[in-house]
């Protein structure tokens, strides 16, 4: 596959320059479906890979549906993906990313699926059952990933500088609650390069929120999520509102697990909780300074 992807990247710029650009289209739309073909131009490689390993027919249906409210391509554009970094994903729960990651890293790039060291039979060993059962169900797509398993009191994500992108989806608010924030983001510091970037996504609480009224519900307020960062070393570069939600009230019984996918209420206002959709996030774009 790799050799493949250099061919036709080649084969590319050859067509730039003798005007056959159009004959290459034609021939991309002739490959399978799911099948990854070189991009059109090397300028949209990354977005190109992006939008066949999207429409992979390796993701669950019920995984797909979620894109609409979690706008995988923009936000992982956002935190400048490329399909030959080496990734850790912090938690990656069932692997609604790791769908999209592992095949986008397989040929060029490395995916790590960084999950809890289980202690017992609970969620942590159910999530890296469930998460190695994917893996080894599907080589073709998840062969070269890892999974890194880690102590949240003590975490470490490999070697030292070994990591390009760290990303982390839905997680800040478990780690808040549990008291592991701070030793967290230092971890991720430790694991990334000079330059390298970490990418947060999670839920939004008011600005004026405050957290011990409000961190049990699962919504944060980003100015506390940015110091847990920047007192780890980080520089914020950028916020994003890929991932706004203007309907989210934020004020439910159940806290954010009101909302789906998880509809922690069952039925009960289930058609206006489906109407409002996913929650508000915050998207967050750290950097490792190249320099301490």
């Amino acid at each position: 596959m790799k050799s493949r992807v250099i061919l036709g990247l080649a084969a590319v710029l050859l067509a730039a320059c003798s005007g056959t650009s159009g004959q290459a289209n034609a021939q991309a739309q002739d490959q399978p479906a799911g099948e990854l073909v070189p991009p059109t131009s090397a300028s949209d490689f990354t977005a190109s890979q992006l939008d066949q390993v999207l429409a992979g027919s390796w993701r669950s249906p019920q995984n797909q549906a979620r894109d609409v409210y979690r706008h995988p391509k923009a936000t992982l554009q956002f935190f400048g993906i490329r399909p030959d970094l080496t990734v850790i994903e912090i938690t990656p729960g069932g692997g609604w990313y790791s769908e999209i990651l592992a095949p986008l890293l397989r040929d060029n790039g490395h995916y790590v699926a960084a999950v809890v060291k289980p202690s017992g039979d609970g969620e942590a060993s159910r999530e890296l059952s469930g998460l190695r059962t994917k893996f080894a169900a599907d080589a073709e797509h998840y062969g070269k990933a890892q999974i890194l398993e880690f102590d949240p009191k003590a975490p470490v994500f490999g070697a030292p500088g070994s990591a390009d992108l760290v990303l982390t989806f839905r997680n800040v608010h478990n780690w808040v609650m549990a008291d592991t924030a701070p030793a967290m983001f230092k971890a991720f510091y430790a694991a990334l390069r000079p330059g390298g970037v970490l990418g947060v996504v999670d839920h939004r609480a008011a600005d004026s929120a405050s957290l011990d009224a409000i961190k049990s519900s699962g919504y944060l307020p980003t100015g506390y999520v940015v110091k847990l960062a920047t007192d780890a070393g980080f520089k914020l570069e950028e916020k994003s509102e890929i991932n706004a939600n203007p309907k989210d009230t934020k004020d439910y019984p159940k806290g954010v697990w009101t909302l789906p996918p998880t509809l922690t209420l069952g039925d009960q206002d289930k058609a206006k909780y489906l109407a409002i959709g996913e929650s508000d996030r915050m998207t967050l774009r750290f950097v490792k300074p190249a320099t301490p």
